[in-house]
């Protein structure tokens, strides 16, 4: 929101590009997302995104109100996950005791999600392909807080990085359904 406001000082007309990994950088907020990386289970992946939700709903609504109608493009995560991963001892530790699994699980995971060129692995629309549940959150955040806000509110949902149109069709196939369930309701 504050970056929004900063904007439209300098005359900015809307939003090109809201980039929604670093809305998650924050104290309160990193420990959520690297549960999330981190589980092995849809459940627990899930559990972790019900923590996320209302920050990024909140700052949705935030930056949807400053922006008073104008034009928001949202792009869905599209983290390199090495900037996420605990990278001490001491952070590892303590995750691991949020998650109730042992440090070396914790290790293990970081070190299997490890990529050689993580400009490459699961960046962009690869990430919601392999975690689509990743994308439900965000697009139920994003027309959630446009709902909340209401007036002419129109977000647009960018889907990050596709390198095939099947990647194209899969996300946007989660992102209609659930922007099409969250509206009907």
């Amino acid at each position: 929101p504050k970056d929004a406001e900063t904007a439209l000082h300098f005359g900015a007309q809307g939003i090109g590009l809201c980039r929604t990994e670093h809305m998650f950088f924050e104290e309160d907020r990193i420990s959520a997302i690297r549960q999330m990386i981190l589980s092995k289970t849809v459940e627990d992946r899930e559990k972790a995104l019900a923590k996320l939700l209302p920050y990024q709903k909140g700052d949705f609504e935030a930056i949807f109100k400053v922006m008073k109608g104008l034009p928001v493009t949202v792009r869905l995560l599209d983290p390199p996950l090495h900037e996420f991963l605990p990278h001490t001892e001491e952070e590892m530790a303590d995750l691991a005791k949020e998650m109730g699994v042992s440090l070396e699980s914790i290790k293990q995971t970081a070190a299997d999600l490890h990529e050689f060129n993580p400009m490459l692995g699961h960046r962009g629309c690869r990430l919601a392909v392999t975690y689509p549940e990743i994308a439900a959150m965000q697009t139920r955040a994003i027309i959630e807080a446009a709902i909340s806000v209401g007036g002419d509110i129109v977000p647009e949902i960018m889907i990050p990085l596709v390198g095939d149109v099947n990647e194209l069709k899969y996300v946007k196939s989660i992102v209609t359904k659930t922007a099409d369930e969250i509206i009907a309701k």
